[in-house]
Parts: structure tokens; sequence; C-alpha cells
């Protein structure tokens, strides 16, 4: 006889075996995206890299964009985290934004196709990608707050930097990356530059 506790297990083992999938097909989307390309990878593809079947892709995903913008949101919240656990709140505000600037790089150098698609090609879903992408600039925005408001920078005595300024920077930040991206250029290069940009907007001198 099946119990109420054995129909929950059996259910919860459903959802892991789902998930299961799910991640094996955003990392099967992932590998295709830094083989050939988002636009020109197919579902084929895709279920090729995750080593499952067409079947199983549309039991999870009603598309291939759909797909796409799940493994941005992703890989946006893995962006954030790696940058907050770099972070000593502790350290010298200057140290501070070499230690979020070192994280960010390292994330994006590690997936340089991912990154090109998040800022190059997500927009052009048009409106079923703008969700993802007015979230993941609230989340960043917020990254941004809670970092300056740290006990390094109030040290410093500088003030948490403001919402529309941390915007600002942002879109400086994303089309630098990608402009390294796309020129296949050593994204270590961005780290300098953002250094200074960040040091010159949140220092003394900023009201």
């Amino acid at each position: 006889m099946t119990t109420a506790l054995d129909g929950g297990a059996q259910a919860g083992a459903q959802v892991a075996d789902a998930d299961r999938f799910r991640d094996r097909l955003l990392d099967g989307l992932a590998a295709s995206i830094g083989e050939r390309g988002y636009r020109d990878t197919t579902v084929a593809d895709l279920v090729r890299h995750a080593h499952t079947s067409k079947r199983t892709f549309y039991e999870q995903f009603a598309s291939k964009d759909e797909c796409l913008i799940e493994l941005l949101r992703k890989n946006n919240e893995d962006l954030i985290a790696n940058i907050q656990a770099a972070v000593d709140p502790e350290a010298e505000w200057r140290e501070q934004i070499r230690q979020a600037t070192g994280a960010y790089v390292d994330h994006i150098g590690s997936r340089p196709a991912i990154t090109l698609s998040w800022i190059r090609e997500a927009p052009a879903l048009g409106i079923v990608a703008s969700p993802l992408h007015r979230r993941a600039m609230e989340q960043l925005t917020d990254m941004l707050v809670d970092l300056t408001d740290s006990p390094g920078f109030q040290r410093a005595q500088l003030p948490p930097i403001s919402r529309p300024l941390a915007l600002i920077v942002l879109g400086g930040l994303r089309e630098l990356t990608a402009l390294f991206v796309e020129d296949g250029r050593d994204v270590r290069g961005i780290v300098e530059p953002a250094i200074k940009a960040a040091t010159a907007i949140l220092g003394p001198q900023a009201g």
C-alpha cells in the first residue's frame, strides 16, 4: 500500500530528476553557445551536448529562447554570488573595488560566449527577455549599493552609490565587456580601466 509519505517521496524524486535534466540542458546550451554561438545553435545541438533527447528538452522548455533566458538568469545569479564572495567588506574601499572587479573579470573570462549572449543577443529576443534584463539590472544595482555601504567605505566616509549612478557604471562596464569579447581580446584588460573609473566615481570627490 502506498502511503502519503511514499507519494511525497516519489513527487520529490520526480522534481529532483526534472531539476537534473534542466541543469543538463542548460549546460548543453552553454556548451553549444561556446562552440557555435547562440544564433547558430539548434535544439539538436543543445541536446547532443546534454546527452539527452528533444523530447526531454520540450518537457522542460517551450523553446530555445526560453532555455537561454533561464541560462542567463542563473549566470547572473552566479556572477553576483561570486562578486559578493570575493569582496571583504572590512577591506579598504579601493581594495574592495579591486576585489569586485577581479571577481567580475574571472567570471566573464570563464564564459565569454555566454556573457556576449547576455549583452548582445538577449535584447534581440524582445519583450520576452525584458523581465530578465530588468531583474538582472535591479539585482546588480542592489549588489553595488550594498557593497558600497560596507565598513570599508564607511570608514572613508564615502556614501553608498546612488542607484542611477550604479546603472551608469553597470552600463559602461557591460559595453566595454562586449567590445573585448567581440574583438577576442583578453578580458583581463578590463580590470584597470574598470578600477580607475569606479575609483573616480566612488571616491571622495563624488557627492
